[in-house]
Order: C-alpha cells, then structure tokens, then sequence
C-alpha cells in the first residue's frame, strides 16, 4: 500500500480525473479489446544474492501506509452459508512454529505498516519477505541463513533506477514449483516512471543469483499480487491515478523468456474502475507431478484463471496469453458466478475490527479477494480452485470460503466452474476473523490460516482446515499458532494487508503459513510467525474423496420434450447445465442432498431429496413447467443525485419495481448536462456500472449542473430509462 512520505507527492502532481468510461483495453464488462504490450525496461543477471548488500534505511521516519479503498461488490443481506458449529480438528503434525522478521527478531526494526506479511517454501528453504525486508530460513532447522534479513531492494543493487534506489514493499514471494525458482518482486513507487521489479532465481537457491527485470506502469501499480502458470508468471493490480482507484490491470511476465534471463515482454489488459481486487490463478502441486505430461499441470491450453467477487457472486476471466503473435492473446470475461450470500465487511472493506483495552480499530480488507487463488489439478482429472475473503455475519467479521471445481464433463477452461463447497467460518464466539490465506493439498484436504481478534482477544494467528472426507461446507475446529499479547493502538488501523498459505512442493502435503502478530500493546511494533504443519491422511495422497454419481433428465412438463441448457443445482454445492437430450451427471460424496433444476422460461421446480452413495449411481429426473417468457426489466424511479463529499456527484437509486422475470444484472447510468432548473438532452455519456443502486461520478466539472436517469438491464436486455434527477451543481 501507498507511504504517506513526502517525497511521494509526486502522486498528487500526476493524478488525473478518472473519466466517466474509463479508458481500457478491456471494457467495462470485462471484453477484451487486445493487449498492451511493451518490453521490460532493463534486465541484468545478479550476483549471489547472500553476497549482497545495501545500506539500511533509518527508522526515525516510521511509515504507515494507508488503505487504497476498491469500487468492490459488497453483496447484500444476511450471510447465507454460516457454519454454525465446528467438528473436532483433524490429527495433525505440527512442526514447531517460529518467530519471522518483526520488531526485535533477528537484528530487525519496524519501519512501516501494515508489514504485507508474504512467504512462500520451496525444495530446501522457506522466504519471508513483510515491509521492507526479506529473509531465507532453513526449512528442516527454521534457521535464519547468515547475512539475513535484507531490505527488500538489496536484490537489485547495481540495477539501477527505482528498482534499486526505491525500497517500497508490497511484496510477493513465489516458488515456481515447476522450474524450482524463486520469484522476489516488489513495486517502485516513490519515484516514476512506476515499476514492477521481478527477479527469478537462478536455480532453487534463494542465496544465488537472479535473472532481474523491471516492467514500467503509467499509473500507480497498488497491491501486486502474482502467481505461477506453466505459460507465464501473472500479476494483478489495483491501479490509481492520484487518489482515484482506475480498475485492476492484469499482466502476463514472459515466464520462458525470464527463467533463462533473455529480455522480457509483458502483456496486460485494464479493466474498468467497476472491478477492482483480482486474482490470477496460483498453481500447487509436488514439483515431481509438474513436469512435462505431469498430472499436476493443468489440461494443456487452460487459460489463467483470474477471479474476483461482486454482489453475491464471484466474477471469472480467462487470460489465455500467445508469446508469438500477441494478436492471438485474449482476456475474455466476466462470467458471473453466483454463490450464498454475504456482506462484506465493515461495510465493504472498511477499519472496524475490535481490539482489547483500546478504540483503535483495525482494517479488514474486505473490499477484495484475499491471496492466494490457489489451483490443483487431481489424478482423477477434476480441477480445483480455492479463495476466501472478509464478509459480516451475525455483526461479526468472519472469513468466507469457496472451492470451485469444472463442471462434469467439461474443464474450467471450457465450461463455467461450479462452487463445490462454501461456507463462512463460525464466528458466534463474538471473535472476529479476518485477513485469511486458503490453500489445498495432494489429497484435497484444505487449510484456511486468518487473524482473529476481539474486545477481550488480543489479535492472533489461527488456522483451522477439513479433509477431503469431511462433510461438505464445514470447515474444522481452530487452532490457535500465535496468542497474541498486546492491541495495536494510537490511530495505527493498518493490518496486515495479506498473509500466506503455501503449499511443500516436495511432498505436497506440508503447509506453511505466515501472518502478523501483536507480543504487546503498542505501534510499530508488530511481529510475524511461521508455522508449517500437515494432515496425518495426507501421506497417501491422492484425488479426494471417494463419489457417488447423481444423474437424470430434465424435460417440459407439458410436452416431454428434453430441456437443453437446463441449470441442476445442489444446495450449497456444484452445479451443472444438461447436454442436448436433457441429461445431466454429478459426481458427489456419498451424503444427503437437496437438488432443484431450473430453465429459462419455465418455472424452477421444487427441491428434491436425494441419497447418493458412493460407487453408485442415483437418478433423479425433473418435469419443468413452462412459465412466459421474460422481458427487459422495468422502468426504476427517477434516481436521486447530490453532491458527492469530495469533488464529483453521488447517484442513488432503487431498483425497479418489475425485473422482468429474470435478475437483474446490471445497470446503465445516463448523464446530461443541464442548468440550476432544467435538464437537457446535450451531452449525453452513459456507463454500464454493475449491479449496485449507487454509483460516485468523478468526471465533473465544478460548479457545473448536470442530470441523470438510469436503465436496468437483464439477461434479456436493458429496460426503459428512468426519468430524469433534478438538476445538481456538481463539488
């Protein structure tokens, strides 16, 4: 996140209106409007990275960065995939955990915050890197390697430009389980042009050298976040111009071009300021599976996955990147899929987690996706992708888990994946938790690590977890890794920003996890611990959990004849379409299910009981009757816009009163200008700005009067515009 410095002022010299349609080579749905594409500014081979050295900075300038706030869904209503009650917690190893740079520990000081707590483990070693230094640990002994921890631009002395000049943070620590290679890269920001600076190790040493590279941005590049791809390394961004969130911008580094050290391209796509906080797909598995032919990798061809959440629902592009023809590159999307409802906390990703013994509360993030994306592929062919974020239930902040899988028959790349699993972590002990890492082993067994904190619980690091036996959408009891001692106060609200649960890529059943920690009362004082542990079951590994088979056909009741495209869901679970003669699989844990089928243009039918067992098969038709067709929505109320607290207008509305038998999607903002009494029909702009009643409409000019009416749009299309708002003088 952004340092308040002086020497950053430079930002507010740059900052720009953000336009009334953004520009962006993806539109505001997401469509794909070709790739930018441009050369890393400079690339070098380094030194041993254990030989190098840069002065550190002076700590009499303690920093904290503050939060860039997102455009983000913020879902509506009460949380409906609450897990009310915990089972007993799995039989686990544990290693012992231990202290990760932080105030006091190894010879370091704090200097900003948050710390933006990252790490990642590799063949032999495990990398930690928080604001603005890095360390190498021994992952048998937990032993600090000698000459650690480093600022975070020790890595690119010699480079030159910001990339060695800047130490700035935001870091990522990634281990290319493939390649058996470390990725180190943080931003430059202080200085422009802005950069993204990637180093790639030479070889599964972290200690050694690196293949260097800088990649330059015209906007501000906010809260990186990359991941491993068997065809590039892909980065996300919440780009700003000034104070002005512009949309997430998602790149592809030229992975084969990097692991050897030849010059670099990258290839990226803007999306509109509608979406914000995204995710690109990570991939997990035992480096021995990841190899050529290996089961691990994904289906050849499979795009990256790149993920973010809106009203009720996760939002899904595909980034399929050509390296030799970038004509041939595509960022296609969103595709909407829709999951249990949720509010996001602190009203949207707000600073409302309570402490003990102070009124200083804590930031929760809650405006995006938290890391990792985390993908597997399993021997038995299914795919897996598992994410989390911060939503409220019951007034209590809480982490809301998912995993998608491909829907029968088809792979992700091919088909909308289904949500598996979901469910919000059990909060009725009044604790808050929050700023969680999501992760998945050979087995399918998952482990969600988060902070947790409340008016009388100091903030600590816990985990909890399930195997790939359990009981869908239930998640086991917690386990406490780190008590906390002391609250962070005095106007401090800045938390960890990430954490990070990996995967052993050598026996990939071992997980690590590393986040922030409080050992007393006080700022700029925080810690970070690191704590590896695994199932006892993982040892066999494998493909998850033994299945049954649930089938059937759906058809008009009135005629018979099959529905193709039919949607069949289990509740609280996957769900797929049937194929052209009405017939549809899924394959299940064995259990109990509530299943109901649904079709544009006929009624969606009653739930049904079913038992599936596993190694059988269970069948279950449903007969749909036929229901008129729906329209465009209907017209909304005249929207209502006032001045918006800083410069520009702020335009709410409601929903109109009809959707015309399908949801509502969406909605299209209109503006014309007018004078202090009367609405004209000049210049006219519209934006398409999601499904939300309430939109801010920055690209005004001062003192000027201006108009507004909106649309609802559908499935089928948009509806008629509302009348027209009452003229506004625009801030």
């Amino acid at each position: 996140m952004l340092r308040t410095r002086t020497a950053w002022a430079v930002l507010s010299i740059v900052a720009v209106l953000v336009a009334f349609i953004a520009p962006a080579a993806v539109s505001a749905d997401g469509g794909n409007h070709g790739a930018e594409v441009s050369d890393a500014v400079r690339h070098d081979v380094s030194p041993p990275l254990r030989a190098m050295h840069v002065a550190a900075p002076s700590a009499a300038n303690l920093t904290e960065r503050p939060l860039r706030r997102l455009n983000a869904g913020q879902g509506n209503g009460p949380d409906a995939a609450q897990q009310t009650t915990s089972g007993e917690a799995a039989a686990v190893t544990s290693g012992s955990g231990f202290e990760g740079v932080g105030r006091g520990q190894y010879g370091f000081d704090v200097l900003y915050s948050p710390p933006d707590t990252v790490g990642a483990v590799g063949a032999t070693q495990y990398v930690q890197w928080v604001n603005t230094y890095f360390a190498v640990f021994d992952k048998t002994t937990h032993a600090i390697v000698p000459g650690f921890p480093k600022p975070g631009n020790a890595i690119w002395s010699g480079f030159g430009g910001g990339c060695e000049t800047n130490n700035d943070g935001d870091p990522i620590v990634q281990y290319d389980k493939i390649a058996g290679r470390w990725i180190l890269t943080q931003f430059s920001v202080s200085t422009t042009p802005y950069l993204q600076c990637v180093a790639i190790s030479t070889s599964s040493d972290a200690t050694g050298s690196y293949n260097r590279y800088a990649f330059s941005y015209t906007q501000f590049n906010d809260y990186p976040k990359l991941s491993v791809w068997p065809d590039a390394y892909y980065i996300s961004f919440n780009m700003f111009n000034g104070n002005f969130f512009a949309g997430s911008k998602v790149c592809a580094y030229d992975r084969a071009a990097m692991i050897v050290g030849t010059a670099a391209t990258q290839q990226c796509f803007q999306l509109s300021s509608v979406y914000g906080g995204v995710l690109p797909s990570d991939l997990d598995g035992a480096t021995a599976d990841l190899q050529p032919g290996g089961a691990a990798l994904p289906p050849a061809g499979t795009p990256n996955l790149v993920m973010n959440f809106g009203t009720n629902s996760l939002n899904l592009w595909r980034f399929h990147v050509d390296w030799a023809n970038s004509a041939n590159t595509t960022f296609s999307g969103p595709t909407s899929i829709p999951v249990a409802a949720f509010s996001a906390a602190c009203n949207g990703g707000g600073t409302c987690i309570p402490q003990p013994g102070t009124s200083q509360r804590l930031d929760s993030l809650a405006d995006r996706l938290m890391y990792r994306l985390a993908y597997r592929h399993f021997g038995d062919g299914h795919e897996a992708l598992v994410v989390n974020h911060s939503v409220t239930a019951n007034s209590v902040t809480s982490v809301r888990w998912y995993e998608l899988r491909n829907a029968t028959g088809s792979t992700m790349a091919s088909a909308k994946p289904v949500v598996y699993q979901q469910s919000t972590l059990p909060n009725s002990d009044g604790i808050h938790r929050w700023m969680g890492s999501i992760a998945m082993d050979k087995a399918g067994d998952i482990a969600v690590g988060y902070s947790a904190s409340s008016s009388s619980v100091f903030p600590s690091a816990r985990v909890t977890g399930r195997l790939s036996t359990d009981a869908l959408n239930t998640m086991q009891a917690e386990t406490e890794l780190r008590t906390g001692h002391g609250s962070q106060t005095q106007n401090l609200s800045r938390w960890g920003d990430y954490s990070a649960m990996t995967v052993d890529p050598t026996d990939d059943c071992t997980f690590w996890y590393t986040t922030e920690h409080e050992q007393a009362n006080g700022t700029w004082n925080w810690n970070t611990w690191i704590q590896p542990f695994s199932y006892d079951s993982c040892a066999g590994g494998g493909g998850g959990p033994t299945t049954g088979t649930l089938s059937g056909r759906v058809t008009n009741a009135s005629t018979s004849a099959a529905i193709s495209g039919a949607t069949v869901i289990v509740a609280s679970g996957p769900s797929t379409t049937t194929d052209g003669s009405g017939n549809y699989s899924l394959t299940l844990p064995g259990g109990n299910y509530s299943v109901t089928a649904s079709a544009s243009g006929f009624a969606t039918s009653s739930p049904a009981s079913v038992s599936v067992t596993n190694g059988a098969t269970t069948t279950q038709n449903f007969a749909l009757t036929p229901q008129p067709a729906a329209t465009v929505p209907g017209q909304p109320a005249a929207p209502v816009a006032s001045p918006a607290t800083s410069k520009g207008i702020r335009v709410n509305w409601t929903a109109p009163a009809s959707n015309g038998g399908s949801a509502i999607t969406g909605y299209v903002l209109k503006r014309y200008n007018s004078s202090s009494t009367t609405c004209s029909t000049a210049g006219l702009k519209t934006v398409s700005v999601g499904n939300v009643l309430t939109y801010k409409v920055s690209s005004t000019r001062r003192n000027s009067y201006y108009c507004y009416a909106v649309a609802a749009t559908n499935a089928v299309g948009t509806g008629p515009d509302s009348a027209k708002s009452s003229p506004v003088r625009a801030n």
